[in-house]
């Protein structure tokens, strides 16, 4: 019986969970800085563009 109510009293494992998070959160956080070096690129070949453009 005492065994039981110290499992029962003992904070829960969540470690995995927290590293999950860790994972996902860096996950998301990449792909967004990814985003922005595309949008960057993009970006820079447009005003490259416009540039000739005015040039012409």
């Amino acid at each position: 019986m005492l065994s039981y109510l110290s499992l029962l009293l003992a904070p829960a494992e969540t470690t995995d969970y927290m590293i999950a998070g860790y994972i996902v959160i860096f996950a998301v956080m990449f792909l967004y800085l990814g985003s922005l070096a595309l949008r960057r690129r993009s970006l820079e070949r447009d005003i490259a563009l416009l540039e000739e453009l005015d040039e012409e």
